[in-house]
């Protein structure tokens, strides 16, 4: 779901460069969930920066900002199993923006799944 979106992203933003937020997620058109984790996605892989609200291909400035959140709702999954997105945004206080990006950045890394409109860690299978 995230990649495929993230890839939507990274193509719009080679092609035309530069792009505010709302620019970017009306030509774009994808929805804040999908729009948010593409975000994540991509900073995650090393390849979004933002300045104010404008998006650009680059290193990531937002290690900090979205990795650090991905943290907590990894540790929250662990502890709660399933949760939907805004029983995460509550319970970590946080805006459903930031759980979105975290959660794409944990899917980039294949740690979390979306089921049933509810998103869990993935099992580890050795």
């Amino acid at each position: 779901m995230c990649g495929e979106r993230a890839g939507k992203v990274w193509n719009y933003l080679m092609e035309r460069g530069p792009s505010s937020e709302r620019k970017l997620r009306r030509k774009t058109k994808l929805e804040e969930r999908e729009f948010f984790g593409a975000i994540g996605w991509l900073a995650r892989e090393d390849k979004i920066a933002k300045e104010r609200n404008i998006y650009m291909i680059g290193r990531t400035n937002l290690t900090w900002e979205i990795g650090s959140r991905a943290g907590k709702v990894w540790k929250a999954l662990s502890i709660w199993g399933e949760l939907s997105e805004d029983e995460l945004s509550n319970l970590l206080d946080m805006e459903k923006r930031e759980v979105l990006s975290a959660l794409g950045w944990l899917a980039r890394e294949d740690k979390v799944e979306f089921v049933n409109n509810r998103w869990r860690l993935k099992e580890i299978i050795e």
